[in-house]
């Protein structure tokens, strides 16, 4: 039985590069019949352009496992520090301050 245990357990290993991570205030997501696709981009002040800094390719059933990990950690996230604040249109957050737009 010990063996049976052994291998269904997963061994994730996370290099120093991937585990400094990629900052990233704006997330573009898009999706075809197959997959979607998330590009996560760093808006910075003063830079006419932005460069995408990670992609991340899923499978229809992976993004919606996604969706309901965020989901779960958010709510545990409110329960210790509060309610997150958002935008009254969350689909069209604002430009953090000092980016782009009417002065």
């Amino acid at each position: 039985m010990e063996n049976k245990q052994n291998e269904n357990q997963l061994n994730i290993e996370l290099s120093a590069e991937v585990a400094e991570g990629i900052y990233s205030n704006l997330a573009i997501i898009s999706h075809s019949s197959s997959e979607f696709v998330l590009d996560f981009v760093r808006i910075m002040p003063g830079t006419p352009k932005a460069n995408v800094k990670s992609r991340i390719i899923l499978t229809p059933e992976h993004a919606k496992r996604l969706l309901f990990a965020l989901q779960d950690n958010i709510a545990k996230f409110e329960q210790q520090f509060g309610k997150v604040k958002t935008p009254e249109n969350p689909m069209m957050p604002p430009m953090p301050m000092g980016f782009g737009g009417e002065a």
